[in-house]
């Protein structure tokens, strides 16, 4: 089951389960849309390489159960940060 991770890796920017501007790759590293367009060159992962696809959205109901994850990601990727 995914984690469904809180934030951009890259900006910190708030993600909720169902943000329709989430971003991630086969190994769950997590971006939102703004950051994958215009800091991460080539639309491509950072940490592996691989596509960045629109995150599915857990439906409603079943987030009470099998709720996201609240472990906040953030690495220190080139053009991201405060400063990019």
């Amino acid at each position: 089951m995914l984690s469904l991770r809180p934030n951009c890796e890259c900006c910190d920017k708030d993600l909720a389960p169902d943000a329709a501007d989430a971003l991630m790759c086969s190994f769950e590293c997590t971006f939102c849309a703004d950051c994958v367009a215009h800091r991460l060159p080539g639309h491509v992962c950072p940490n592996c390489g691989g596509d960045l696809v629109r995150r599915p959205v857990r439906p409603a109901g079943k987030l009470a159960k099998f709720p996201a994850s609240t472990v906040r990601v953030s690495k220190p990727h080139a053009g991201c940060g405060k400063g990019a």
